[in-house]
């Protein structure tokens, strides 16, 4: 089963996939779709003036081509990612826990203490593929807190479910949630 969208002027077929019996979602991958990319990230560039943030700032791993396109076509020479581990390059890094909806359990998020420096005092704009339950949001907004910066917005290519009802966000497209038998959740 599938779900047919327009996406950035895009149409696109998504995969429903179970996330438990009686709930399914419609996966959004801009992972190998380099025509959607583009589009998603020239598209949402155009949802927050430029001079509203100093830098974009997303967690791994699905919405890093994402905002490297958003990079490359508003000439940003630097962004950040929170990463699912720390990794040796990171000098005490930070760490907060994160809930979604596609990952089970809980993770943890994490942004090198470098990185923190270079986010004290600035404006960052949050970027996500998808927002749901708006748990990735509230670990990017933890750590841009305990870096020192401010959140100067939060955009999203899609908004599922009840997120689509959020006013803190902008996005360019709703995406339901589905029954098991593909048909949209009232």
């Amino acid at each position: 089963m599938t779900y047919s969208m327009e996406i950035a002027g895009l149409k696109r077929e998504l995969p429903l996939c179970k996330i438990t019996d009686d709930l399914y979602i419609g996966a959004f991958i801009c992972f190998g779709d380099a025509e959607l990319t583009e589009a998603c990230g020239r598209e949402l560039l155009k949802l927050v003036p430029a001079e509203d943030y100093d830098y974009l700032f997303t967690a791994e791993a699905k919405s890093i081509p994402l905002i490297h396109e958003m990079a490359r076509q508003s000439g940003a020479k630097k962004y950040f990612i929170a990463r699912k581990g720390p990794k040796a390059y990171m000098p005490d890094p930070l760490c907060v826990e994160d809930k979604s909806i596609t990952t089970a359990g809980t993770q943890k998020l994490y942004l090198g203490r470098d990185d923190a420096d270079l986010i004290r005092g600035k404006r960052i704009l949050l970027i996500d593929d998808v927002i749901s339950t708006g748990g990735s949001l509230l670990a990017m907004e933890a750590l841009v807190k305990e870096a020192g910066g401010t959140v100067a917005g939060r955009i999203a290519v899609l908004a599922e479910g009840g997120a689509a009802d959020r006013e803190d966000i902008k996005f360019l497209a709703p995406l339901p949630l589905f029954n098991a038998d593909g048909t949209v959740k009232d």
